[in-house]
């Protein structure tokens, strides 16, 4: 405007057109700080849920390293909270520093960070010894008196040169990098070897890269790829390693407003108000928790399996043990647990099986000699698209009438199910089925119904066959474990917990996936959900959303992540916090 040709009447005209365009400015700034405070609580409320995320798998992993049921299990989650005080330890840290350039933010303002708990105060909870250090402070912005302050914000966290900055925000910038590095690399080096005493198999190391540039997230994945690469991930690790370090990773440079070689701290906290700036310092936070929650599900993997991969993938044949001369029988091949969008390939003695359907290649032989062994691989592929084959063998006894129990969903008996429970005593014209710790009964389809009763462990059945005069056989006792149920996985309409659903789908509930074989009810009891990036958050029951919540989603930009909190009765009365992530 002022050049050197200009009249002091056009410099002076100049000038006040500056001004005016900086009052104008001012006032735009002011009618959204209002804004910024909502969006601040709602980002408080989805660091909450992360932090709940997080906390509910620890909680499995330690509930999993006390259970006397299964020793080896519990041996295994007990040495796995080694890593799991690692992730909380290295978390506890960012969250710490972010909470502290919060503080000194707020108090370069001049505002009062000391008095807390009130109504009018800033800080909702006391900054006690004892509090969780992962729980990142509760404020209310609200009362913050200097909401559009800029220069204090950017005099913290930038220092003087956008390109270069000199501020706390590289300590920041560069405590985030480290982090995505350790966490990355510790988890992929807790895959669990092989033998009775529990270790991490050294083998398997990440050695995270620095990838700061990056046009776009399909060059940012095919770099972390690279890295994969050159390290020896496990490869039902990948997947989700690979996702915990994109959620983690920030352009360094970038252009912004015609300047070049902008750093990332010099572009995100450049003349942002008090309230902004603090508003994505609390947005780091969620990215750290979340990494941390998708860290503790691969930890959790280890010993109890997962939505998201296989703790442990291992081959099962299942069939009879004993069959009588010239008896038909089959044996059912396949994973122990399965995806229904990537079957498996099973092979005997060499040929392929054909008939391959809900995760098992079914084997079909004719009962001959004394005694059958058979033998075959079965393979399948994972998230990452890579095949893996395992060897399988079974071995039948031929021979004349026997008992033999057979229990179609797995190993175990399940408190307040209707446990499918199949029972022959082959070579007699009836079967009689007993049960200590258990009650049965026939169902309509030649089964029967076992339920376990009291509070014990274990179960015991018993086959016998009777003979047409009435005389009972004693064939077979086989011994059970007793266990609560699993917990189910939430779905929003169609789409599973962490995929991306139709905001204007109005039901939500909850049930097992393919990967657990268990037809169980469970109830929603209440809900409550929140919007990342949205103003305020509902609650309800059951499983129909209201049309506050549905104004909710609607209101919310493509691509928010949605984020409910459930509690959960099942049919045996247990009830149960489920949480959810989606995408809209």
């Amino acid at each position: 405007m002022a050049g050197a040709k200009e009249t002091p009447r056009q410099k002076m005209i100049g000038m006040m057109y500056l001004v005016l365009t900086a009052l104008l400015a001012l006032n735009v700034s002011k009618s959204i700080l209002d804004a910024f405070v909502a969006i601040e609580e709602n980002i408080q409320k989805a660091n909450l849920t992360e932090l709940f995320r997080g906390d509910e798998r620890k909680d499995q992993i330690r509930e999993t390293s006390i259970d006397l049921s299964n020793p080896e299990q519990a041996k295994k989650a007990k040495f796995l909270l080694k890593a799991v005080a690692k992730v909380d330890k290295i978390t506890e840290e960012r969250i710490q520093l972010i909470d502290q350039l919060k503080l000194q933010i707020l108090e370069e303002c001049g505002e009062d960070v000391q008095t807390h708990g009130r109504k009018e105060s800033i800080l909702m909870e006391k900054q006690s010894k004892n509090r969780n250090l992962l729980k990142p402070l509760r404020m209310n912005l609200e009362q913050v008196d200097g909401k559009d302050k800029y220069d204090e914000p950017m005099r913290i966290l930038i220092g003087e040169n956008i390109k270069q900055p000199t501020g706390k925000g590289m300590k920041l910038w560069n405590s985030l990098i480290d982090y995505r590095k350790e966490l990355t690399e510790l988890i992929a080096s807790t895959q669990l070897g092989a033998g009775d005493n529990p270790r991490f198999d050294k083998s398997y190391f990440f050695k995270a890269p620095e990838i700061n540039s990056f046009e776009e997230q399909k060059e940012l994945k095919s770099k972390i790829q690279v890295a994969m690469k050159k390290s020896n991930v496990h490869p039902d690790d990948q997947a989700m390693i690979a996702e915990i370090y994109s959620s983690l990773t920030k352009e360094k440079l970038s252009t912004v407003n015609g300047v070049n070689d902008v750093h990332w701290i010099g572009k995100t906290f450049d003349h942002a108000p008090t309230v902004a700036a603090l508003a994505s310092l609390s947005s780091l936070q969620q990215d750290v928790l979340s990494a941390r929650a998708d860290a503790l599900t691969i930890l959790r993997s280890r010993v109890e399996g997962s939505e998201f991969s296989f703790s442990t993938i291992f081959p099962l044949a299942r069939g009879p043990e004993i069959v009588n001369q010239g008896d038909d029988f089959q044996v059912e091949v396949m994973m122990a647990v399965y995806d229904k969008d990537k079957q498996p390939e099973v092979t005997i003695d060499g040929r392929n099986v054909e008939e391959i359907k809900d995760g098992m290649g079914i084997v079909r032989m004719k009962g001959q000699g004394n005694s059958m062994k058979l033998s075959g691989t079965v393979s399948i592929r994972n998230r990452s698209g890579i095949k893996r084959t395992m060897n399988w063998e079974k071995t039948v006894t031929v021979m004349k009438p026997s008992g033999s129990i057979e229990l179609p969903e797995l190993n175990v008996l399940y408190r307040g199910y209707d446990n499918k429970v199949l029972a022959t005593a082959s070579g007699f014209p009836s079967t009689v089925i007993t049960g200590s710790g258990a009650t049965l009964a026939a169902s309509s389809d030649g089964m029967y119904i076992a339920r376990p009763t009291g509070g014990g462990r274990t179960a015991k059945l018993t086959v016998s066959g009777k003979t047409a005069d009435g005389k009972t056989v004693a064939l077979r006792s086989v011994e059970y474990r007793v266990l609560n149920l699993p917990k189910p996985t939430m779905y929003w309409g169609g789409v599973e917990d962490g995929g991306t659903a139709n905001p204007r789908e109005k039901f939500i509930f909850t049930k097992y996936g393919p990967e657990v074989p268990l037809n169980a009810a469970f109830n929603i009891i209440s809900w409550e959900v929140n919007v990342a990036g949205a103003m305020g958050s509902e609650r309800g029951a059951g499983n129909t959303l209201s049309p506050k919540a549905l104004g909710l989603f609607g209101a919310a930009p493509k691509g928010s992540r949605v984020f409910y909190a459930l509690k959960v009765k099942g049919p045996e009365g247990i009830l149960r916090n489920i949480s959810g992530s989606f995408t809209i």
